[in-house]
């Protein structure tokens, strides 16, 4: 059926259109219109005056609604998914941490599963280690990193198509070489858990990794040793130019000024926005049932508060803590959606509202709360909408 959406401040790669309509049918975006007039047939959805924004394309979590996708189950993937789809993220590449490589194997089978369904919101598999710099890996990774075996990672990367992105520490001896065969096989890789200095982070670049993950945090900024100063791996990617970055913007993670600087630096084509969330993001206030850790101040730290663990952060969390922090909220909606598209290759379908993409559509509230939610045309999450 035909799907009309009228009433609503509209976010197109244009800017903002203000009195329009998006039409929807079979899972795509049929038009884009600055015509609001309500077409016979159609069924008819009144965004009451508030944002009709992209899908956002959550491209680095871990796990939310009570699961880890380090379960490798099915049953979990889609729990976490589900999770996050409540709170604006209509696409995912599920992250699987640092783990040995049966896991690596059983994750990529469960996650091939999932992309082969019909409009799956699931794009392709996140591997984050295991092939991590042990001084950097902090205490949550340090019994699962390794050195670089090119025959193990050549071997998964070749049993299957699901893997979109792969991170590791580019100082680490065979990094190169990954990130060049990653290359070689259209899978992004990223800079993670690193002490590169800016001859490290050049040759990595050179040699394919392109990206740096949850920019500032595991890396080490303007330091010295002894007498002498030397830049960080922060200041060596902020000079590398075509290096993208994505940063947790839980308002934790990273405060207000230093997200405004790598905004200012890097420039919304070149920053996107992850949640890096662990198993109790997005668990509506339940508690967890985890000894390893605690959840305090908006996130989730180390029992013994000696550092943070990760995210409990939604996509949604991220645009409202970019806009309080004072950046365009369309640069900030495009962080979380046509960046990331973009750098996952997808943003042929995914990332905006346009003619033929797929037909992922939120409604944001003024306060930026998630209000509806379709993914392929299909709408799976709604607090407010009636139907005409």
């Amino acid at each position: 059926m035909l799907t009309q959406i009228i009433n609503g401040r509209i976010f197109t790669p244009q800017g903002w259109l203000n009195e329009g309509s998006v039409l929807m049918r079979d899972g795509k975006i049929l038009e884009v219109t600055n015509c609001d007039l309500a077409l016979i047939g159609a069924r008819l959805i009144d965004a009451k005056g508030m944002y009709i924004v992209p899908g956002f394309v959550c491209m680095h979590a871990h796990g939310g609604g009570g699961h880890d996708f380090n379960e490798c189950t099915e049953e979990a993937f889609r729990n976490i998914i589900d999770a996050h789809l409540a709170h604006g993220a209509t696409s995912f590449y599920p992250t699987i941490s640092s783990s040995p490589f049966d896991k690596l194997h059983q994750a990529a089978q469960v996650c091939e599963r999932l992309m082969a369904e019909p409009d799956s919101p699931v794009l392709g598999l996140h591997i984050e280690g295991p092939y991590l710099n042990r001084k950097m890996a902090g205490e949550q990774f340090a019994d699962q990193v390794k050195e670089i075996d090119e025959q193990e990672y050549r071997e998964l990367v070749e049993s299957t198509r699901c893997i979109r992105r792969w991170d590791a520490s580019p100082e680490l001896p065979g990094a190169l070489e990954f990130a060049s065969y990653l290359r070689e096989k259209g899978i992004l890789a990223a800079v993670s858990h690193t002490e590169a200095e800016y001859d490290g982070i050049r040759a990595a670049y050179e040699a394919g990794f392109t990206h740096a993950a949850h920019f500032y945090n595991a890396m080490p900024g303007f330091h010295k040793r002894r007498e002498y100063k030397y830049e960080g791996t922060v200041e060596s990617v902020y000079l590398t130019d075509g290096m993208t970055i994505e940063l947790i913007a839980d308002g934790i993670h990273l405060p207000s000024t230093i997200l405004k600087l790598a905004y200012k630096l890097k420039g919304v084509e070149h920053t996107c926005l992850v949640t890096d969330a662990l198993s109790c993001a997005a668990t509506e206030g339940k508690e967890i049932n985890d000894p390893r850790y605690i959840i305090e101040d908006g996130v989730c730290k180390l029992a013994d508060r000696s550092s943070l663990a990760g995210s409990i952060a939604t996509m949604d969390v991220l645009v409202r803590t970019m806009a309080k922090a004072g950046i365009p909220l369309g640069d900030a909606l495009r962080m979380a959606s046509e960046t990331p598209a973009r750098i996952m290759g997808v943003y042929d379908r995914k990332g905006s509202l346009q003619k033929d993409k797929d037909a992922d559509i939120l409604i944001m509230d003024k306060e930026l709360n998630i209000r509806a939610v379709w993914q392929a045309g299909k709408l799976v999450q709604e607090s407010f909408l009636n139907y005409k």
